[in-house]
């Protein structure tokens, strides 16, 4: 299958590079560039792409604003890609509640493009403990101290260790090890709790239990710590 992107930066040597750099591979397609955010809307109408990678920080109409135009106009079935210069970036979180399924610094390698584009195109959130983890933490401390909107009442114990373990950027294969059990009864584990709490990706369950208080900024993994195996209790 190839993968039709979206690329869209207002500074044009990064846009002509990350484009030339994804139009070398036989499974990746650039099918538009585009210079800011409006522009990035329309192409993505006309191509439907399965990846908009897109700079969060554009003139008119941002990338923010733009990922949430163009997921809602697909139906989800493009994904969106943030690109972005500092590692906290203060508008990531905002990215990733707008819909977005990952983010990428705009310094990444070549393999690290490819390897994101490719992740966020099968349909899964491009988390990396050791920095989106943190990111997160970083900015939901103080959106965490309102009353979270929703509740794990009605949830397993079970499942709340595996939204955690999730939010610590742990594989299913990862967190299979680490509650001693098959990854297909992870998978069902991650299913049933995707649809009790309405949630699209990891990235959106990453989110939800930051909200919920279920990790917390601290030490292990990607630089946070689980609030502890009976939080969900």
């Amino acid at each position: 299958m190839v993968i039709r992107v979206v690329v869209a930066d207002d500074q044009a040597v990064v846009r002509t590079a990350f484009a030339g750099l994804l139009g070398t591979q036989p499974d990746i397609e650039v099918v538009g560039e585009a210079e800011d955010g409006a522009a990035a809307v329309r192409i993505a109408a006309e191509h439907r792409p399965d990846v908009a990678l897109l700079d969060i920080r554009m003139p008119g109409l941002n990338g923010i604003e733009a990922a949430r135009e163009i997921i809602a106009a697909s139906g989800g079935a493009t994904r969106a890609l943030m690109l972005t210069t500092f590692g906290l970036d203060e508008y990531v979180y905002d990215a990733l509640t707008a819909g977005a399924s990952g983010f990428l610094l705009k310094d990444a390698t070549f393999p690290e493009l490819l390897h994101a584009v490719r992740v966020v195109a099968d349909g899964r959130a491009l988390l990396s403990p050791d920095v989106t983890g943190r990111l997160i933490a970083e900015f939901t401390r103080q959106r965490v101290a309102a009353p979270p909107a929703r509740s794990v009442e009605g949830l397993t114990t079970r499942e709340v260790e595996v939204l955690v373990l999730i939010a610590r950027g742990l594989s299913n294969g990862d967190i299979a090890d680490r509650l001693t059990i098959t990854a297909h009864t992870v998978k069902t584990h991650i299913n049933r709790l995707f649809a009790k709490m309405e949630l699209r990706d990891r990235a959106q369950a990453v989110i939800l239990a930051y909200e919920l208080g279920l990790v917390v900024a601290g030490s292990g993994a990607g630089g946070i710590r689980a609030a502890g195996p009976d939080a969900g209790r």
